[in-house]
């Protein structure tokens, strides 16, 4: 093959950029993303929660305690158990999607080895509570009484309110 020097190099920049596309798609045929199925923890697994906030109000750990930071009254116990609450709680996974400018609350969590905070946003449409887990992008079903108990300082407003 006569090619000249110049379009040699574009051979070898048009084959390596053929290249990279081809590479970057492999991935999602070798590792197909997985549905989620089953009860889904919300919080990893042994994590470490700093500190708990809701619009209004901040729950912080201090030493082996809790302390509040807003207008709910509550003691220690009564923080623990909600911390303790959203490390256990396994919801299961929704088929849904709703609009973001539906949500009526948010919590978000601080935990020794994220760098960033966990947010949680709740949502209610069609008589059913729902959780946005933004972290891992999973709707999940939450019934009246979880919903209440996990966003335990605010008062929950729906359509049957």
């Amino acid at each position: 093959m006569g090619l000249t020097r110049k379009a040699w190099n574009n051979v070898v920049i048009f084959s390596m950029l053929l290249m990279i596309f081809f590479l970057n798609g492999i991935h999602h045929k070798l590792n197909p993303e997985e549905h989620v199925v089953g009860p889904q923890r919300l919080l990893p697994e042994q994590s470490f929660v700093l500190t708990l906030a809701f619009p209004g109000y901040k729950i912080e750990r201090i030493g082996t305690s809790w302390r509040i930071d807003g207008p709910w009254q509550a003691s220690v116990e009564q923080l623990h158990g909600l911390v303790t609450l959203w490390q256990s709680i396994e919801l299961e996974v929704a088929n849904e999607s709703l609009s973001a400018d539906k949500a009526l609350s948010v919590a978000r969590f601080w935990l020794a080895s994220e760098e960033l905070p966990l947010s949680y946003q709740l949502y209610y449409d069609n008589d059913q509570y729902y959780l946005f887990d933004k972290q891992q992008q999973h709707w999940l079903l939450l019934s009246t009484e979880q919903a209440t108990q996990l966003f335990a300082p605010l008062p929950l407003f729906n359509s049957s309110n």
